[in-house]
């Protein structure tokens, strides 16, 4: 049963109260995802209201209240409070005057439900009253929630050519909050109008694949995208089976959901792809590294101390959990340093060059294959490989 009124912890921050205070009674209203999670009894991340006030005046009376503002999208009517319990969007009311699947023209309104009627699903269209808690809701939301049910609100074909993007944050919706089976008209609105994700910015495209990945278990989402025809067009080349292992491996070894190494998982193991598909998600240069040395596994993943010796600790973690294996060796072991430097073997006799070098390594990979003994044996190491011709 979903309650017909926001009650939580939250709510009670002395800062919200002056907030609410500044704006004046009656003007604002917080909206979507903490009212959404709240009913549900989540943890509540990041917190926005909706004002009848034109963002000039929201300014003007922050100002005065001695809360410091920050114009985070003006054009669009939102002003970002800046609060000691964690910063509030301030978004006014607004109604679409054109869209193109990619950006809306919007006009600043004075009716609730005209905003509520451009937002995306009807769990998003909740608002809740400050002071008294009372849930608005106009188009169902609470009842979708009590059935995990996620739908478009109106006509799902006209609300996802307003944003294309609408498409992916389905998924990624469905994959948190949906249930089975799943809405029938937002599936075959998705299916239909896949192909206009093609004209958004590939940024775009991989943020929302990345937060969609990051989530609990969005395998099952992931092979329905496929069956569609949506996954497809956002990354061709992947497969979604082997996700579903990748998250069965996580869940044994304990290890926290990560959407880097389930996009790995999804790719081939081949390392141009996976640095073409990093660069069209424009992920960053570490992410682009780590995600084409999980590409560079092969059959087994060998020793996983000496896989983390040469990988890291992350990279270890991946080609393990990738391949299915155990990653118990590595818990509450520290990668060591390598103990041999090149004076000690040039104080041996061995000219400064390529020579120090190849016994650098012959010993060190000696090292390894023994488990990491310590320094002690290194010079026994040293001795064997100098004894060699």
């Amino acid at each position: 049963m979903i309650p017909d009124r926001l009650a939580a912890p939250w709510m009670e921050r002395a800062d919200l109260h002056q907030l609410v205070e500044a704006l004046g009674p009656g003007n604002a209203r917080y909206v979507g995802g903490a009212v959404r999670d709240t009913l549900l009894g989540l943890p509540v991340k990041d917190i926005d209201m909706a004002t009848l006030l034109p963002p000039a005046e929201v300014i003007a009376r922050l100002d005065a209240a001695g809360i410091r503002t920050v114009p985070t999208g003006l054009e669009h009517g939102t002003v970002t409070a800046v609060l000691p319990g964690g910063a509030v969007e301030i978004t006014t009311l607004r109604r679409d005057v054109s869209t193109d699947g990619r950006r809306a023209t919007v006009a600043f309104s004075t009716d609730w439900r005209d905003d509520a009627a451009r937002r995306d699903f009807t769990i998003n269209a909740l608002y809740a009253d400050p002071a008294s808690g009372e849930v608005f809701d106009w188009f169902g939301g609470r009842d979708d929630l009590a059935q995990r049910r996620l739908r478009f609100i109106g006509d799902a074909r006209q609300r996802i050519r307003e944003d294309h993007l609408r498409i992916l944050r389905y998924f990624r919706f469905q994959a948190r909050f949906g249930g089975t089976p799943a809405d029938a008209e937002a599936e075959s609105a998705c299916a239909d109008l896949a192909p206009t994700l093609k004209g958004l910015s590939r940024e775009r495209i991989g943020m929302e694949m990345m937060n969609l990945l990051g989530l609990p278990d969005p395998a099952p989402t992931l092979a329905r995208m496929a069956e569609l025809g949506v996954l497809d067009v956002v990354l061709p080349e992947a497969d979604p089976a082997p996700l579903a292992a990748l998250i069965a491996a996580e869940r044994r070894e304990h290890a926290a959901p990560d959407a880097l190494r389930r996009l790995a998982a999804l790719l081939p193991p081949d390392v141009p792809l996976a640095e073409a598909v990093a660069s069209r998600f424009r992920l960053s240069g570490a992410q682009k590294k780590r995600l084409a040395m999980a590409a560079a596994r092969g059959e087994t993943p060998g020793d996983a101390r000496a896989l983390a010796y040469r990988l890291g600790r992350e990279g270890a973690l991946d080609r393990l959990l990738l391949a299915g294996a155990s990653t118990a060796p590595l818990a509450g072991w520290d990668i060591p340093a390598f103990p041999l430097k090149g004076g000690a073997i040039v104080a041996r006799g061995v000219h400064a060059g390529p020579e120090v070098a190849r016994v650098l390594q012959a010993v060190e990979a000696r090292w390894i294959a023994e488990g990491f003994p310590g320094a002690e044996r290194i010079d026994a190491l040293l001795d064997e490989v100098l004894a060699r011709p």
